[in-house]
């Protein structure tokens, strides 16, 4: 980002309470998503390393399958943005709708790949013989909720780009708390073990998914904009979140990558990688709450023209993310007695992933102005420098990944090989933002 004279303490604490009225909610319902997975964990992890080493391959496939169109929250959040900033209300909800229209009809074409597919997928993952059967079975059921979920990623774009992260927020607290109780009277009650964690997730996800439409409905009809799925729309919405949907498939298959490489390491290792990766997702989440907010208010300012209350939002976010991510890694080390007996009484695992977690609390500042930067170019539309930059981080950690497994270096190495991935992605974000190529004001990028 070009140099620019500070901001005014008066600017600056207009801008904290912009980034505040946005992140505060959004991180409430960002943090759901992994909550979902570490209540999934945290169930079926006691009932055996293979439940849960199976569930650590299962989970990690189907958030792949969703969260490669995470870009139907993001590409939406930036362009509704935008027209917000211009003026033009309801061409900013009829574009939510044709986002809306687009992820129902993904979801149903992953659904329908996914299904048959599952004994196979499973198996080229490297899980073992005694945790590819609730690997299998986890993935079977939870690919169901999968068009709910499409919904739902699209209907929060629309949601974040009206500037409004409080209805995210009380729908999230539902799906986790109904996510919860069904998990645990399906496991446990009716005794259908991992399966009943499956259908407990895909019926929350429905529910969510039903809540955001009525919303989202309820505001298209009060401003005029129609609901029926208008091609044209649909395909433009598609053709924006190409980059995205690059720079999103990535970074999941750094996340596949190094669950592979974990599998291949044993039971003991995939099940603390699985842990791990959920308190990683969890805070991730949690860091992402300002990059949210900085998609809002970046899309808002270009769509308004204003350069500089962009740049300067820009700035006072990185610092919100540094601060936050030294919080959340010395909360990490200091929750560690509390955090791991919640998933596991298994004395191999705790000692496993005991020194990576630590790895993980380190590299949290970092990642903190990461996922600041990556909020601030996705709300510019800075979609094609965003895909090449993670193209390149793809291509630096791969190898060290690798090597990782020919040595056998163990998780805690593993770990090692992420905090790398996420300061090779600081070092590309941040000379983009410094270059000021990302400042493209109108309604339309």
């Amino acid at each position: 980002m070009s140099q620019a004279p500070p901001a005014p303490k008066s600017t600056r604490r207009r801008h904290d309470r912009e980034i505040l009225a946005l992140a505060l909610p959004a991180f409430g319902a960002l943090v759901a998503e992994p909550l979902f997975v570490l209540a999934d964990s945290a169930i079926i992890g006691h009932l055996g390393t293979p439940q849960l080493a199976g569930l650590g391959v299962a989970a990690t496939l189907l958030s792949t399958a969703v969260s490669v169109f995470v870009f139907l929250a993001y590409a939406t959040t930036a362009a509704v943005a935008r027209r917000i900033g211009a003026g033009d209300l309801p061409a900013a909800i009829r574009q939510g709708m044709d986002g809306i229209w687009l992820a129902l009809l993904l979801g149903l074409a992953v659904v329908a790949v996914t299904l048959p597919t599952a004994p196979w997928v499973v198996d080229i993952f490297g899980a073992s013989p005694t945790a590819a059967p609730h690997a299998i079975t986890y993935l079977r059921i939870s690919s169901l909720g999968i068009p709910a979920m499409l919904v739902v990623l699209a209907a929060t774009g629309v949601l974040r780009g009206l500037q409004n992260t409080r209805t995210p927020l009380y729908v999230a607290i539902g799906g986790f708390s109904a996510n919860v109780a069904l998990n645990l009277a399906l496991v446990y009650g009716m005794g259908l073990g991992i399966a009943g964690s499956a259908w407990g997730t895909v019926i929350a996800q429905c529910g969510m998914a039903a809540a955001y439409l009525v919303v989202v409905v309820q505001g298209a009809r009060r401003h005029g904009a129609s609901l029926r799925p208008d091609t044209a729309g649909i395909r433009a919405s598609a053709q924006a979140g190409v980059p995205l949907l690059i720079r999103t498939l990535s970074l999941r298959a750094v996340l596949v990558i190094a669950t592979a490489i974990a599998a291949r390491l044993g039971d003991t290792e995939v099940a603390a990688h699985q842990i791990i990766l959920s308190l990683w997702s969890l805070s991730a989440f949690a860091l992402d709450a300002i990059a949210i907010a900085g998609q809002a208010i970046i899309g808002r300012y270009l769509g308004a023209g204003d350069t500089g209350g962009a740049r300067a939002a820009c700035r006072r976010m990185m610092q919100w993310g540094v601060v936050s991510g030294l919080a959340l890694g010395i909360l990490l080390v200091a929750a560690r007695p509390a955090l791991i007996p919640l998933f596991t009484g298994d004395g191999a695992v705790q000692d496993t992933l005991l020194p990576a977690l630590v790895v993980v609390a380190l590299s949290q500042p970092v990642a903190g102005v990461v996922f600041v930067l990556d909020g601030v170019l996705m709300g510019a539309g800075d979609g094609p420098y965003l895909a090449g930059a993670m193209v390149v981080t793809l291509v630096a950690f791969t190898p060290v990944a690798l090597l990782v497994l020919a040595l056998g270096g163990g998780l805690t190495a593993l770990w090692w090989a992420m905090t790398l991935m996420m300061a090779v992605r600081l070092l590309t974000l941040w000379l983009r933002t410094r270059s000021g190529h990302w400042l493209v004001t109108g309604a339309t990028r």
